[in-house]
């Protein structure tokens, strides 16, 4: 039996899962051409959504993820598990599978 999700608020990462929604390529040049969509490149930054509360050490401890919802992060540009939700997809992976956190800094 199959669950439809009608919004990604019903998906709750477990222990050091994490939820990401890729961020999508500019589909547009800078002098004002549009790209096609099946040549534009998938990017390897994405937005944090949601956080599991992290993963449990040998001796019981809560190793808490190191990312948190809202934070921009640098991911694989393969792997992840797949959630697919309308026309949207975000995929879960987990902590120790994000490769870096950008930050704005200059």
């Amino acid at each position: 039996m199959a669950t439809t999700l009608r919004s990604i608020r019903g998906v709750i990462p477990l222990l050091d899962r994490i939820l990401v929604q890729r961020m999508k390529a500019e589909a547009k040049t800078a002098s004002g051409l549009y790209i096609p969509e099946k040549n534009v490149e998938k990017l390897s930054e994405a937005k944090v959504l949601a956080v599991g509360p992290g993963a449990l050490d040998r001796d019981g401890n809560r190793i808490v993820p190191s990312v948190a919802p809202g934070d921009r992060v640098l991911i694989p540009p393969f792997g992840g598990s797949t959630v697919k939700i309308g026309d949207e997809d975000y995929l879960l992976f987990r902590d120790s599978e994000i490769l870096a956190k950008l930050t704005d800094e200059k």
